[in-house]
């Protein structure tokens, strides 16, 4: 115990001459992880970590599951290295200023990636702007697989109406990596542009997030016209 706590001590002492930036990704992991763990060795626990998922980004990305793999981690544990991503997901999207007009396809995209930091499943979100591409809001509509079955045209329909929205992007992710619009992408587009039609709401866009890029179907040609005020550049 008392070699633990001298250890502490100089990793204590080193940031405060140094500074963060002066740990390695095993001493800074070691030191968030003293924070649920008050006593004892986090830094062998910091190095298996890092060993079974090869870096600190795949140790703050790593589910739930697969952190209790480890030995030493419990769940108080997991749900404290849970909470980084989702604080950092959180930190993202409070800087996007809800007065920011999107008026290109590519700052609608790089908008909405902070909104899939971190998630393991399909998750379907629609923003909704208004007459002049300001944001007037951004909310989830569906999680699970994206499809003309499974999504609500209903739901998408009422938030787009609740706001008062003149135009909306939805925006899906492919957890397996590859941002390629499928035939069910494709054929949900053609769907929610015709109810939205129906109502005098325009969908300008359809964006498919993978592995922190995206992809704008309006910008690829897979949607129909979509209103001059929305660039399909930039």
């Amino acid at each position: 115990m008392v070699v633990h706590e001298g250890h502490r001590a100089r990793m204590r002492r080193q940031i405060e001459q140094f500074g963060m930036d002066s740990l390695s990704d095993v001493q800074l992991l070691e030191v968030a992880l003293y924070q649920v763990i008050p006593r004892g060795d986090t830094n062998e626990l910091a190095h298996r970590l890092l060993q079974r998922f090869e870096s600190l980004s795949g140790v703050l990305e790593a589910d739930r599951a697969a952190l209790l793999e480890v030995e030493g981690v419990g769940e108080r544990t997991a749900e404290y290295l849970l909470l980084f991503l989702q604080m950092e997901r959180r930190h993202m999207i409070c800087r996007a200023d809800f007065d920011r007009v999107l008026d290109t396809t590519t700052k609608c995209g790089q908008y909405l990636l902070p909104y899939f930091m971190g998630e393991q499943e399909e998750v379907v979100w629609l923003l909704c702007l208004d007459g002049k591409c300001k944001v007037l809001d951004c909310r989830l509509i569906h999680r699970g697989c994206m499809n003309t079955a499974a999504i609500s045209i209903r739901k998408v329909i009422k938030t787009a109406l609740e706001r008062n929205a003149t135009s909306v992007v939805v925006a899906h992710n492919h957890p397996s990596g590859i941002a390629l619009a499928s035939r069910e992408d494709r054929e949900t587009t053609r769907a929610l542009q015709t109810a939205l039609d129906a109502v005098g709401v325009t969908l300008v866009d359809h964006i498919i997030v993978a592995d922190g890029d995206f992809i704008s179907m309006a910008s690829d040609g897979m949607m129909e016209q979509i209103p001059a005020k929305i660039e399909t550049a930039g």
